[in-house]
């Protein structure tokens, strides 16, 4: 059975120690942090070992999460792979595009799994858009949150719009030709809210707004494409589909000049697509054991987290 540890047991880190201890697919040897009083109290709440030094836990695994500061991550997941151990990095992977492309390189180099923990990608809202996503060519998303102290250290770009950077680089098929960026701190010394254009060489553009300066949480994205439009809320969690239904060109004409009466409905059909019920960092983490097993490839690859970084990095740069 695959033995895997936790470094850095904080806000994130917590859960993932908390869904490793109730999975059957793997057994969960400990976890390590800097504050080992909060290691001792994981450990405790969740039946396992704290480690006061990470090089003893890292003796007796074969796989970690990494949910320490983003300004470690490169240092603590390079000791974990030259120790010969699967990672999974939660986002942002790294500090800086370098070394992210080091950790890439360096797993491919041993065979390792290199994961990177874009949860959103299990969301059960969004795992139901890309059943029917086909080449969307205009992408609009809003992540606005409440402001909170937790995570104002860093520029909103790296703390929220990240996630969503990592879903359209899933979504779509194409190279970035072209960034435009603004964003302004409004509560804190950091970036508050941010808004990016990207386009793309297929001529897909997304439009990405973050905030974390809003009255209300939201969570919303909708893809155009040819045949379809997709209104995905991770928050509900909802995914509707939206499609032409067979009109023909001259009753559409006539109903938008209003010779004829008719609305959304009759030229319109929509569905709820149905959803699951699985806990997206469960299969987050179901989905990296797999990869460690050698059962298929991470969902979110190393090169994915590296490409994410790299537009988010561009984003801060023109924000900044």
């Amino acid at each position: 059975m695959l033995r895997v540890g936790v470094v850095g047991v904080g806000h994130l880190g917590r859960f993932h120690t908390r869904v490793y201890s109730e999975l059957d697919s793997c057994e969960l040897v400990g976890v390590h942090d800097a504050d080992a009083a909060r290691a001792a109290e994981i450990a405790e709440e969740y039946g396992t070992t704290a480690f006061d030094e990470l090089e003893a836990l890292l003796d007796g695994v074969d796989a970690v999460s990494i949910a320490t500061p983003t300004v470690s991550h490169h240092d603590v997941a390079k000791l974990c792979l030259e120790a010969g151990l699967h990672i999974l990095i939660e986002k942002p992977m790294a500090k800086t595009v370098e070394e992210a492309g080091e950790l890439v390189d360096l797993g491919r180099e041993k065979g390792l799994v290199v994961a990177v923990g874009h949860i959103e990608r299990f969301n059960p809202a969004v795992r139901a858009a890309m059943t029917v996503l086909d080449s969307p060519k205009f992408i609009e998303v809003h992540r606005l949150g409440v402001f909170v102290p937790r995570g104002t250290d860093v520029a909103v770009v790296l703390d929220l719009m990240i996630h969503d950077i990592d879903l359209i680089l899933g979504a779509v098929a194409s190279d970035v030709t072209s960034i435009e960026a603004v964003g302004i701190p409004v509560l804190s010394p950091n970036i508050d809210i941010a808004n990016a254009r990207l386009s793309f060489a297929d001529g897909c553009v997304a439009n990405i707004t973050a905030s974390r300066v809003s009255r209300e949480k939201v969570r919303e994205i909708r893809f155009f494409q040819a045949d379809a439009y997709v209104s995905v809320d991770t928050l509900e969690p909802r995914a509707q589909v939206f499609r032409r239904k067979e009109v023909s060109e001259e009753k559409l004409l006539q109903i938008s000049s209003g010779q004829i009466e008719g609305g959304l409905g009759d030229v319109v059909d929509y569905e709820d697509l149905p959803l699951d019920s699985q806990d997206s960092l469960e299969l987050e983490l179901g989905a990296f054991i797999d990869a460690a097993y050698g059962r298929s490839a991470p969902v979110v690859s190393g090169d994915d987290g590296r490409r994410a970084l790299e537009v988010a990095l561009e984003i801060l740069r023109q924000t900044g």
